[in-house]
């Protein structure tokens, strides 16, 4: 099954000419990806991690304006790696890990908040993100589980990959880690590879959250998911659970989020209106890393235990 756009292919032709298509990405080429081997007793996972919306709609020398990142440039790139590196420094020890160079659509897409402009402009981007996977899953050693993260737009993509992967690959799936992003009814209805997680232990599933502040400042356009999990206790429902001894993290069992108290946020400038604005889009990968970094390594065991089968916890 497959839900991306054909290998290599820019979106449908825009009746604006003077729109820029930044040349694809190659991902034979090493210098598309930033890779990490620390698995030196070869026990742990191959993670493919997928970053998050770095870029603005930016102008060619030439007068064109573009709305995706360019992977060819040294600024985007660089601004690309600033995430990928912090994520890898709890993600990859113990772990392969490889995040590709994307052109990734940018935040002027999600700023129209409006979700046909969005998935238009997207296709590109996810199309690049499924390129990378099928090389990823190529090359690697598939007696190893996998594990698929991404953050925001990485989030997105994450879903795409769910859609997009075959039911030989997705056996081979210790977890998929939704970060910032919603999973919804119809994407569950889409894709049998989507099952909620239920707990700290169970493979083959997908662990989605978004943080706020109060219920009401969900921001639908991102986090109106039908599922979330709590990643500091990995309960589902209204238990609430500390964190870094000042923080209590409570999710939301009718609205399918975290509220946290005790935080003020403030690390997170609100941004352009669409983010951090009552919500703490900005925390997810971060607040919850030390967690994130723990259950990372608990479902790859729990996989292996399992040869792959996904088991759910009791």
């Amino acid at each position: 099954m497959t839900s991306c756009t054909g290998k290599g292919m820019n979106p449908p032709a825009s009746a604006d000419t003077t729109v820029y298509i930044p040349q694809a990405p190659d991902y034979a080429d090493t210098t598309m990806w930033i890779t990490m081997d620390m698995d030196t007793e070869c026990t742990g996972a191959d993670i493919f991690y997928v970053v998050s919306t770095w870029e603005k709609d930016w102008t060619t020398d030439d007068g064109h304006l573009c709305h995706y990142a360019d992977v060819w440039n040294p600024g985007h790139r660089q601004r690309m790696a600033t995430e990928i590196n912090r994520i890898a420094s709890y993600m990859a020890p113990g772990n392969r890990f490889y995040a590709p160079y994307y052109r990734h659509t940018t935040i002027d897409a999600w700023v129209t908040q409006n979700e046909d402009t969005i998935q238009q402009r997207t296709r590109l981007a996810m199309a690049d993100v499924c390129d990378a996977f099928d090389r990823f899953q190529a090359q690697r050693d598939t007696l190893r589980p996998f594990i698929i993260a991404g953050f925001s737009q990485g989030g997105m993509a994450v879903v795409e990959l769910l859609k997009h992967m075959s039911d030989a690959t997705y056996s081979q799936m210790a977890a998929a880690y939704v970060l910032g992003y919603k999973v919804t009814d119809d994407d569950m209805a889409q894709c049998s590879h989507i099952l909620p997680a239920k707990g700290e232990k169970d493979t083959g599933v997908t662990i989605c959250y978004n943080t706020v502040k109060d219920v009401k400042y969900v921001k639908p356009l991102i986090a109106s998911s039908s599922i979330c999990i709590n990643p500091v206790n990995w309960y589902t429902d209204a238990t609430p659970a500390r964190l870094h001894d000042t923080i209590t993290i409570t999710l939301s069992p009718k609205h399918h989020v975290l509220v946290a108290t005790g935080y003020s946020a403030s690390e997170y400038k609100p941004y352009r209106g669409i983010i951090n604005v009552g919500d703490i889009h900005s925390c997810e990968p971060w607040l919850y890393s030390e967690c994130l970094q723990k259950n990372i390594n608990v479902r790859a065991r729990e996989w292996r235990k399992g040869v792959g089968r996904y088991r759910l916890s009791d």
